[in-house]
């Protein structure tokens, strides 16, 4: 039967690689032994001669010995870390690199560029398979690399696209092994591409797995058809030579926070927005351009705020450094986002200001150009008694940036708007901005919709540049769905009263400290929210509903209130019922209040007053998985700008509306390892908000957003219903007896019962998986409650199972395996005891290295026998890993002998039984083999060489055994006294060791023809032994 295997997709992909402007080759041509050699050593990551070529065509006016000394300083490591050299590498992509030489007796610099971005086809795009990289004692070969001037930007892993067992998530694995055992190859990476063909995902260098995302067009107009593979998609979409350098140029961004660097490459959907932004800001800026650049709506959790950085460091080079002011309406988010450009210096290529007065904006401003300057609307306005702004510059090459663009507190008005307080008339926001920056021109960046009847908005920005929904970023991966459950607790309100609208009106221009002093208009609604007894019930339902979704999905969550009163009230009625999670101390505690006040406050409150750096550090613990910090309780803070991807929960007991209500919820959708969705608490009847802010979205964003947890309860119940159909001929009623012992031996009959199942085995795993997930977003619901136990033994049942045949999507992190752990820490599931398979099972935790006769015999007598193969199997290949250290042909003998009686066992060629007998059998001959008698008087190393000396039968007929033995005792000898620091890592060490060992061959007439098998695998089984070997 016909298979479409990774060869032949490797080969597909070099077809549509040349088919969009790359040359291919077979990567073994350019190899130190191959038949067009470019490659001194298989060390060398870096077509050389292709690299000065290419240097030389690019800067022609540049001295021979600059261009020689650039391509020195191109291909040395300057750090010992990979990221950091790859951090370093970027800036010479970005910025050149520059030469200092002398020119006629006197000193001068020249800049040498890597790549021509004006003259894509000045550059050339190589990509080869089969290009094998040596370092220290790796030999590793990715599938497919390409070189753009012989450096190696993008690297790709392909795995079979009719494997059902190998997929895109072990390509991703398998990168990752590559990064760790050839980081050489990577100093130079761009992005890293993973795909079985139909999938495909891409990534940075330090992207996590769920941060390897689709790219789903090719013209950035459309979504590429479903019927097209996403690896042709992905390459005609990004890997074309003007859309390569142009990502390589301005779509990576590197962050430091700390001693982490993250890299980040942009999404589709960032690329083309940007790209779509700075063309309309060129048309805008012109001497007849309207100033209107336009709006980009990306939904929030999508990567808004990296949307504005890459688009700033596009719009500095495409239009002669322009000055770029970047607006929000409120000082935490004025901090939030000056953080996340200060992380990006090198791509922006200049330190952001930030304005802390009016005086200090004008300053700021009064530069020829250049310059990041953030500040908020509230800093334009007039001087007290004044109704004009005076202008603070009169340049056109200024870009006012406005996060968050349709916000009312913004008061983008066309039109006079009359507001009489005693002092005079005044204007909206749009007038003053005008004033102060006549020639400036506008772009707006918003998370949520510009409202149909909202004319300001459009007046000042233009219209949509972008479109990116909230259901496009779910199906793309890069949010998860919203859920929401009402657990609405009664006020009592009378039903006129809309205190909602009366405090957006009152707060229109307020800055955050006037906003406080306004807010009395709530005092009646707060009242009836912060009652006592009302407090003390939602405290109540809040610690045992957060508590039962820890139980399903361990993260983070947050409570919102409408009043500080409320939220120190609730605080204390929560430690009246949980006293462990409170500290005085802010780096201990469990819970937190995340407020603002001054010293005039209550003296009781000032306890949970924080100012700017402590607010900091709360955040920093929040983001922190393994921080014990889990909930906080907040009433304007952190509703925006906050991101906590591990937060799975949101508790709203304060009226939101529009924009403000759509922007809080979002705080839950961040993408975060399986998290499978967010969901919203409901304590005050927020749905009808929920449903009229959502008028505003697209089609399929009213039907997706706000999922009701309900129909999540009707996919748990699909998922349990086909695992009860699965265990139909299996009676597992005693999977929640009183007794442990009970339990735990239904787990093991289970698993052994499904182990038997043949192909349904995977969809029992696979149902597990899906049942827990839609477990995790509705576990509060009566529903899930019932069956919670039975989940928590099916979770067993498959852990037991993948214990023991761990397959390609489970393996984890250890991260993710704390995680999982925690997820597992219910009454229901017995995790302690699941642990030790072998315990269930009645048997000592064996010694892998001896496999005693009688722990094989009380295998033997198992009645679980499908358990008791996958058990043997699992052994075996932990005896075999370990042989191989000491003798690799006998390790390679038995991997044979192993995987050829387990696929017996999988194709139901012979009975169970028989395969454990073959199992044990093979376990018998391997603690036989090192008793061979030919083997007496010799050490385990010089076994090991006799071995592989011996490999070839024509090899031990023509040098005898006496012979061999010879040869393998001086072997030892030699191969223990060339033994240097390190020497299977330099390759000169090993070209010397390999001399010495033909050498030795030879003395004693070795078969020449052999010989050179024979070093090889001497020199492998040394370099497998080099850590154990004595000197």
């Amino acid at each position: 039967m016909y298979q479409f295997r990774e060869e032949e997709l490797e080969q597909a992909t070099l077809e549509w690689l040349e088919e969009v402007g790359f040359t291919t080759m077979n990567g073994a041509e350019l190899a130190p032994d191959g038949s067009r050699p470019e490659r001194s050593s298989y060390q060398d990551v870096v077509l050389a001669e292709r690299l000065k070529d290419a240097l030389f065509r690019i800067n022609p006016t540049v001295p021979r010995e600059a261009i020689t000394e650039a391509a020195r300083q191109i291909t040395i490591q300057q750090h010992p870390n990979l990221i950091q050299n790859n951090k370093a590498f970027q800036k010479m992509v970005t910025d050149g690199i520059d030469v200092a030489i002398r020119v006629k007796g006197e000193n001068t610099t020249k800049k040498v560029w890597l790549f021509d971005f004006t003259t894509p086809t000045n550059n050339e795009f190589l990509a080869l398979n089969q290009f094998t990289v040596l370092e220290g004692k790796y030999d590793k070969r990715p599938d497919v690399i390409c070189f753009v001037n012989g450096l190696p930007l993008v690297v790709m892993e392909l795995k079979s696209a009719v494997n059902e067992n190998v997929g895109i998530s072990k390509g991703y694995h398998q990168l990752q092994t590559y990064k760790e055992t050839i980081p050489s190859l990577f100093q130079f990476n761009a992005f890293l591409i993973t795909s079985d063909g139909l999938n495909a995902r891409v990534g940075s260098l330090t992207a996590n797995e769920d941060r390897f995302m689709m790219w789903r067009t090719i013209d950035g107009e459309s979504t590429a058809p479903p019927t097209m593979p996403q690896l042709e998609v992905m390459i005609r979409g990004m890997m074309t030579p003007d859309r390569l350098l142009d990502l390589l140029r301005h779509f990576i961004l590197f962050q430091t926070d700390g001693e982490n660097v993250a890299k980040i490459l942009a999404g589709y959907h960032q690329y083309h927005a940007v790209n779509k932004a700075v063309e309309q800001a060129q048309r805008a800026t012109q001497t007849d351009g309207d100033r209107k650049i336009g709006v980009i709506w990306h939904t929030q959790g999508s990567g808004k705020s990296l949307s504005m950085v890459f688009f700033t460091g596009k719009l500095v080079l495409s239009m002669n450094n322009p000055t770029v002011v970047v607006l929000t309406d409120r000082n935490d988010l004025d901090d939030q986002l000056y953080q996340t450009f200060s992380k990006s210096e090198q791509l922006l290529r200049q330190s952001p200001s930030q304005a802390t007065n009016r005086d200090h904006l004008r300053e700021l401003l009064r530069v020829e150009s250049g310059g990041i300057v953030f500040t908020t609307m509230q800093k334009f306005v007039p001087e007290d008694g004044q109704t004009e702004m005076k202008a603070l510059t009169e340049r056109k090459n200024v870009i006012v940036m406005a996060d968050e663009a349709h916000r009312s507190q913004y008061g983008f008005q066309a039109y006079m708007q009359q507001k009489e307080n005693g002092s005079g008339t005044k204007y909206g926001f749009a007038k003053y901005m005008r004033d102060a920056l006549p020639h400036a021109s506008f772009i707006g960046f918003t998370g949520t919709p510009v409202e149909s009847t909202d004319k300001n908005t459009p007046a000042v920005f233009g219209n949509y540049i972008d479109v990116y929904d909230m259901t496009q970023a779910v199906e793309d991966g890069a949010t998860v769905k919203i859920f929401y459950e009402s657990r609405v607790i009664s006020l009592g309100l009378p039903e006129n009263l809309d205190l909602d609208t009366e405090l957006d009106e009152i707060t229109e221009h307020q800055e955050m400290d006037e906003r406080e002093k306004l807010k009395s208009k709530w005092s009646r609604l707060e009242a009836l929210a912060g009652a006592e007894q009302r407090v003390e019930m939602l405290a109540k339902d809040v610690v045992d509903h957060f508590e039962k979704r820890q139980k399903a999905m361990y993260g983070k969550g947050m409570i919102v209130v409408m009043s500080r009163r409320i939220a120190i009230d609730l605080y204390k009625a929560i430690m009246k019922l949980r006293p462990d999670w409170h500290s005085d101390d802010d780096d201990k505690g469990q819970i937190k209040i995340v407020m603002t006040g001054t010293s005039s406050d209550p003296s009781d409150w000032q306890q949970f007053i924080g100012n700017k750096r402590r607010r900091e550090y709360l955040a920093k613990r929040m983001k922190d998985l393994n921080d014990e910090l889990k909930l906080v309780i907040v009433r304007d803070m952190w509703l925006t700008g906050f991101d906590v991807p591990s937060m799975h929960t949101m508790y709203v007991d304060k009226p939101m509306k529009g924009h403000n209500l759509m922007q809080a919820i979002a705080r839950v959708n961040r993408v975060f390892r399986d998290k499978p969705g967010g969901l919203i608490v409901d304590y005050i009847s927020i749905a009808d908000s929920l449903k009229e802010a959502l008028k505003q979205y697209t089609e399929k964003d009213r039907e997706n957003a706000g999922v009701d947890t309900s129909l999540a309860v009707d996919v748990l119940m699909e998922k349990y219903e086909i695992l009860q159909d699965l265990l139909y001929a299996h009676d597992y009623s005693d999977f929640n007896h009183e007794k442990n012992s009970k339990r735990m031996s239904q787990i093991v009959e289970t698993a052994d019962f499904v182990m038997g199942l043949g192909d349904k085995k995977k969809l029992f795993l696979n149902t597990v998986t899906e049942l827990t997930k839609a477990f995790a977003l509705c576990s509060t619901e009566n529903d899930a409650q019932e069956i919670n136990e039975e989940i928590g033994f099916f979770k067993a049942v498959k852990s037991a199972i993948v214990k023991l045949i761990p397959t390609d999507g489970e393996k984890r992190t250890p991260d993710q395996l704390d995680a999982q752990i925690n997820q597992l820490i219910s009454k229901s599931v017995i995790s302690e005891e699941v642990v030790d398979v072998y315990g269930s099972l009645g048997l000592q935790n064996p010694d892998i290295s001896i496999l005693s006769d009688e722990f094989l015999e009380e295998v033997q007598a198992l009645p679980q026998k499908n358990l008791a193969v996958e058990l043997l199997n699992r052994l075996l290949e932990g005896r075999v890993k370990n042989v191989q250290r000491k003798n690799l042909v006998q390790a390679r003998k038995f991997t044979e002998l192993l995987e050829q009686a387990i696929e017996k066992y999988n194709k139901r060629a012979i009975e169970t039984s028989k395969v454990i007998e073959e199992l044990i059998e093979l376990a018998k001959e391997m603690n036989e083999a090192m008793d061979d008698e030919r083997h007496a008087g010799m050490i385990a190393e010089e076994v090991a060489f006799y071995d592989a000396l011996a490999s070839h039968d024509t090899a031990e007929a023509v040098m005898g055994d006496e012979t061999l033995k010879a040869i393998a005792h001086e072997l030892t000898k030699a191969i223990k006294a060339n033994m240097s620091i390190d020497w299977n890592k330099r390759e000169s060490a090993r070209a010397k060791m390999r001399v010495t060992v033909r050498r030795l061959l030879k003395k004693y007439g070795y078969p020449p023809d052999l010989q050179k098998m024979a070093v090889e695998t001497v020199i492998e089984q040394a370099e497998l032994m080099a850590g154990e070997i004595k000197h």
